[in-house]
């Protein structure tokens, strides 16, 4: 072998070994290369539940999970026999309460009054009988042909009837003046409590038949037709789509110094990786303890996670609560 190949084999080895010590840097940088952070969360959006005030059995569902609804629509009607039998009482305390106050109003009738004159007009003649009666004994008193038991039996008797006279003009004037104001105050209040009771069962008729407080999806559905529920029970829940966020649970090593009003970039792996820009509108520690990361073994201090919440700048056809969302790198 010439020195000239020696040499030419040598160029090609020592080039070889560099190539190999590159290859193997180039390599190393990629391996050791840390990976991107990845920032995910998901998707969230409000959520109304539909419950009433009337426990009663389900007798209809209007609607079923899936369905869109709009602010307004009765969505389930809930029976209750016991508000009808509420309402059947409310109408017979109403219709009591209203002839009490036209008995009150209207006064005696014109047979009452007759009556009551008749009465009156027979206590006059009893009364004018007694006074000549008695005028009689009074003279024969004053002569001293009667003794005084006789005169004092026919005074007493007089007396009696002019009280009776008195009483019978009383009843007369009452009928023909008719009911006291006070009376006729009572009877008024009585019918506006009845129309309060009759407006209260009203109100709870209105329940029975539940509307949706929001345009949105049922998103759930609880009890079946046929099945009891309580005051208040949560019957269905209506989601909202027009209302739209995203949730991130981020360590605070990680923000970054972000704050509210931020713009942040958004991708949706179910949307076909589709991308959008979102304003930071929340931020704030969670509270469970659980969040802690501790670092201090490495020197460092305790990392707490924050939630940042982020609204779409543009509605995002097909987004539903849930969806995995990932922040990109600018």
């Amino acid at each position: 072998m010439t020195k000239q190949q020696k040499s030419y084999n040598l160029i090609i080895g020592v080039a070889a070994l560099l190539a190999i010590i590159l290859l193997i840097a180039v390599i190393g940088y990629f391996v050791s290369k840390p990976k991107p952070l990845v920032i995910q969360g998901e998707a969230e959006a409000s959520e109304y539940r539909v419950s009433g005030k009337v426990p009663g059995r389900i007798e209809e569902l209007y609607v079923k999970e899936g369905s869109m609804v709009h602010k307004g629509d009765t969505v389930v009607f809930i029976d209750s026999p016991e508000v009808r039998a509420k309402l059947a009482q409310a109408n017979a305390a109403k219709d009591a309460a209203i002839a009490q106050k036209n008995k009150a109003m209207n006064g005696a009738t014109r047979e009452q009054i007759s009556g009551a004159y008749e009465l009156w007009q027979q206590a006059l003649v009893q009364e004018d009988v007694m006074k000549k009666s008695f005028d009689r004994v009074q003279r024969l008193f004053d002569q001293k042909v009667i003794a005084a038991q006789k005169y004092d039996e026919t005074k007493a008797k007089y007396d009696a009837a002019v009280a009776q006279a008195n009483a019978a003009k009383s009843q007369y004037d009452a009928a023909v003046n008719g009911a006291r104001a006070e009376d006729k105050a009572a009877a008024e209040a009585l019918v506006d409590k009845a129309n309060g009771a009759m407006m209260e069962v009203e109100a709870y008729l209105g329940e029975l038949y539940l509307t949706a407080p929001s345009d949105g999806i049922i998103s759930a559905t609880f009890p079946k037709v046929g099945e009891l529920v309580g005051t208040g029970s949560p019957i269905m829940t209506i989601t909202d789509l027009s209302d739209i966020w995203f949730t991130f649970n981020i360590r605070e090593d990680y923000l970054h110094g972000m704050k509210q009003g931020d713009k942040i970039h958004v991708m949706i792996p179910a949307l076909d990786g589709r991308e959008c820009t979102a304003t930071v509108t929340y931020i704030a520690v969670r509270e469970s303890y659980a969040t802690w990361k501790a670092t201090k073994e490495t020197g460092m201090y305790d990392a707490k996670t924050f939630e940042v919440r982020a609204v779409p700048d543009e509605t995002i056809e097909g987004i539903r609560p849930g969806m995995t969302t990932i922040i990109k790198e600018k």
